[in-house]
């Protein structure tokens, strides 16, 4: 394809990785985003996000996630820190776990690609994971290649490395509108007034598209999820050894986490149904959530009953209806291209994200674009899709 100048709205990781990577491939590349970098509402942001291949039954984002851990062990090699931190993932069920449920099919689709997982039951739990309580979790297993990245670090780390390969940043700068000749795309204007052309728009602005691109209000929409910050009396019960990161059962809790940071805060967040939200005007997390928390803390993790709360935000999802990504162009919109649609689950594919945003920008083929692609809308079911 013919090299373009290309201008990235929002530079999270879909386009901080994207602009690296059609960077690299001679493309002019201005990317532009309103900060503070990382941003602190957007998704990417936080300080930690699982990375993980257990899919359930689904062999396809199973066999991209085990692609992804490849890439972010490079990552690790390549930046000359750790990025990602390969702990292992935990994942409990309340009831022995049984065909067609996400442990199971998970565990299963796993040891057939050849991954070795261990089986876990309350003894075993009460033995190496003393924080658990083993008679509210009774089965599951530990994932050993698996663990979680510094989010907001691997954002600036992607950031660096695209300025030095030549992108133009624009920070402080916000889309208001495109610019249009007719159906087609010329740029954008800016909420100071600018007017930034180019060759071509990639929107990848997160939970801020179904707002910039309001006709995808059907396809894409903004959900907040309860996200928590601990600070336990006693850190050293929740390093990554005797506490890595886990998912307690998931499916029916909504209920994730991450061992203890270096400052010695433990995050634990919610992956469930989720608020209609707007990323600008909503930052508060309803009450009931809190009630939520504390609810499961007393039941799973008895010692942190009584922590007091430090801090908690929402994270914003971009939720497609059905819980794929969409990364395509627009077919009604010439020179307009969308790469959004993370559902809650995108950025551990950071390391591959780039190449498949590139890949279906300059035509060519990606085994993995075909389920990213334009399509048509129908019953949402992103809702269904977490539960995997």
């Amino acid at each position: 394809m013919k090299t373009s100048e290309v201008l990235i709205v929002g530079a999270g990781v879909f386009g901080a990785s994207a602009a690296l990577e059609l960077a690299h491939r001679g493309h002019a590349v201005t990317l532009v985003d309103p900060g503070p970098l990382p941003h602190p509402r957007a998704s990417s942001t936080d300080i930690s996000k699982m990375v993980r291949a257990d899919y359930g039954n689904d062999l396809f984002y199973t066999r991209l996630g085990r692609e992804a851990i490849a890439g972010w062990r490079k990552w690790n090699a390549e930046s000359g820190q750790t990025l990602y931190h390969e702990t292992g993932f935990l994942i409990l069920t309340s009831q022995e776990i049984q065909p067609g449920g996400f442990e199971y099919d998970s565990r299963e689709l796993l040891q057939s690609l050849g991954q070795g997982v261990e089986r876990m039951n309350g003894t075993k739990l009460q033995e190496r994971y003393p924080a658990w309580n083993p008679e509210i979790f009774p089965d599951g297993y530990y994932n050993p290649a698996a663990g979680w990245a510094e989010s907001a670090n691997v954002v600036q780390w992607l950031l660096d490395r695209a300025r030095r390969a030549g992108v133009v940043l624009r920070e402080g700068e916000s889309m208001q509108a495109l610019l249009t000749s007719g159906s087609r795309v010329e740029g954008i204007r800016t909420e100071s007034g600018n007017q930034l052309r180019a060759d071509a728009v990639i929107v990848a602005a997160g939970a801020w598209t179904p707002t910039l691109l309001p006709w995808m209000n059907a396809a894409v929409r903004c959900v907040g999820q309860p996200v928590y910050y601990l600070q336990p009396d006693h850190p050293e019960r929740y390093v990554a050894e005797r506490f890595p990161p886990w998912a307690a059962d998931i499916a029916n809790t909504g209920w994730y986490g991450f061992p203890v940071q270096r400052d010695g805060t433990l995050k634990i967040a919610n992956h469930g149904t989720g608020i209609p939200a707007n990323p600008v005007t909503d930052t508060v997390v309803p009450a009931e959530m809190d009630s939520a928390l504390t609810g499961f803390l007393e039941r799973t993790f008895p010692d942190l009953a009584d922590t007091p709360i430090k801090s908690r935000r929402l994270c914003f999802y971009c939720d497609s209806w059905d819980g794929d990504f969409w990364i395509d162009r627009d077919p009604d919109h010439e020179g307009l291209f969308v790469a959004t649609g993370g559902s809650g689950h995108g950025f551990k594919f950071a390391p591959v994200m780039g190449k498949l945003i590139a890949d279906r920008f300059e035509g060519k083929e990606n085994e993995w674009a075909p389920r990213f692609r334009w399509r048509p809308v129908g019953a949402r079911k992103a809702e269904a899709a977490r539960k995997r």
